[in-house]
């Protein structure tokens, strides 16, 4: 999870885009029907609006981003992730309530927003990328609004309702001669990601109007969430399957694929890296933070075995684990034989972590944190990959870029391990196919023509 100051990112020196102040909206009320606060609810160990955040803030383009919402919860996170929030009114809230109606009440409260790039907050697989290509739509080509679209290759046909005496007609195609889906280009539809408009059109009353373009995402890109059944193939998308060899971009002068081009979902402008260690507190994430005392002053504390599956797990994968604690608890770890090494009565974790990192020699990339206190927030901060058990206390959350399911105790080290094998097949594979890539260059002589993929994403009206 990333936040910044004041919920805008500064465009970058030199930018040549006109100054009208171009801001993000998004908007999330807190009475979704098919899913209770979905907007909210962890999708990947990540909340489901954190994802447009991120790719929103670190795209650059914007210079405030927003969220509108009615409720407590939505405005915490989004503040987390370093959002200006715009509380709106009931008037706006309700089930019958359109986009329009509550854009329009947000720039009633804001005149100093020139264009309206509304995104949708169950959009999990939305890039930056898509969004810079938008912004110049619209502050250097001079439309009035673009919308997102996706390619479909889905034949139609007419309906016929129950009782007409009459038969269906195909609405697309010649059924005496199908195409092939690779002969036929297919059709444009609205996917919702986004709907970027000037300030004078949606005073009309339009979110599309005027000079119009829209922007064709990628398939892989275009996922809503809108019921339940949903959110498992959001989850599988953001983070298992990365990019085909077929679909990458090289550069070819610089030598470089980067990692984000590779998968569906968007985590952050950093690369990854492969994983060489990781470091867990004891207190509140391998144990639930409770401790029993016998009569005769003994301490006692429970965990969960699949933690130490998961730990097997992990060293089983060439990482190595390691713990730390504030407390004095070394005759209890030694009883527990889990054969890492471990830290106790750690007063400054994050110095223990510096140390540990130079020894082993490894960037702060390479090494992952799992926490749960204030005490660990230096820590998650600094790690490559970092997360917390679902109790954790709020600013550790906040520092967090994976928030488990599980709480601390009772399987969120096992859980925890998974993600980063997850994220290890997104480096894996990203390895694997800049190679392919590579051969490929050296088989064309490295011509700036040997580009796989370089496809036009956007189309214009």
């Amino acid at each position: 999870m990333e936040a910044g100051a004041g919920g805008s990112r500064a465009l970058p020196a030199g930018d040549a885009r006109p100054r009208g102040h171009l801001a993000a909206l998004v908007l999330a009320r807190g009475g979704s029907k098919g899913i209770p606060l979905k907007n909210i609810k962890l999708l990947a160990g990540v909340p489901l609006i954190g994802w447009v955040l991120r790719a929103a803030l670190d795209a650059g383009v914007f210079h405030s981003v927003w969220v509108s919402t009615d409720h407590d919860e939505i405005e915490k996170v989004a503040k987390q992730f370093g959002a200006q929030v715009h509380r709106r009114s009931p008037e706006v809230s309700q089930d019958s309530s359109t986009s329009l109606e509550t854009i329009r009440e947000f720039l009633n409260h804001h005149q100093e927003v020139d264009i309206v790039g509304n995104i949708q907050a169950t959009s999990p697989c939305l890039h930056p990328s898509d969004l810079i290509k938008v912004a110049d739509l619209i502050q250097k080509e001079g439309f009035d609004s673009v919308f997102s679209v996706v390619r479909r290759h889905q034949f139609r046909w007419s309906e016929v309702k129950k009782g007409e005496n009459k038969m269906t007609e195909p609405q697309n195609l010649n059924p005496a001669k199908r195409y092939r889906r690779q002969d036929w280009p297919g059709e444009l539809y609205e996917n919702g990601s986004f709907y970027f408009a000037k300030r004078h059109l949606i005073e009309k009353g339009y979110l599309q109007g005027g000079k119009m373009a829209y922007y064709e995402m990628r398939a892989e890109h275009s996922v809503d969430i809108d019921i339940d059944i949903d959110w498992p193939i959001a989850e599988q998308r953001v983070l298992r399957f990365p990019w085909p060899a077929s679909c990458l971009m090289m550069d070819v002068t610089k030598r470089v694929v980067h990692v984000e081009d590779l998968s569906f979902g968007y985590f952050g402008k950093e690369p990854l890296k492969e994983v060489k260690l990781l470091v867990s507190s004891i207190d509140g994430c391998l144990t639930n933070g409770r401790i029993y005392v016998t009569e005769d002053q003994k301490e006692m504390i429970s965990y969960d075995y699949r933690d130490i599956v998961g730990i097997d797990l992990l060293k089983k994968r060439g990482i190595q684990v390691r713990l730390i604690s504030e407390r004095a608890c070394s005759k209890t770890l030694s009883a527990m034989q889990l054969g890492c090494v471990a830290k106790v009565n750690a007063t400054n974790k994050l110095q223990v972590l510096e140390d540990w990192r130079k020894d082993i020699g490894l960037s702060w990339k390479e090494v992952a944190y799992l926490g749960n206190e204030e005490s660990d927030v230096e820590c998650l901060k600094n790690a490559g990959m970092s997360g917390v058990p679902a109790d954790a206390c709020a600013v550790a959350q906040k520092a967090a870029g994976y928030i488990c399911k599980s709480n601390g105790g009772c399987g969120a080290i096992r859980e925890f391990a998974e993600h980063i094998f997850l994220l290890l097949e997104k480096v894996n594979s990203a390895r694997k196919q800049m190679g392919e890539v590579s051969s490929v260059e050296e088989e064309t002589g490295g011509s700036e023509n040997s580009r796989i993929g370089n496809k036009e994403l956007m189309k214009k009206k």
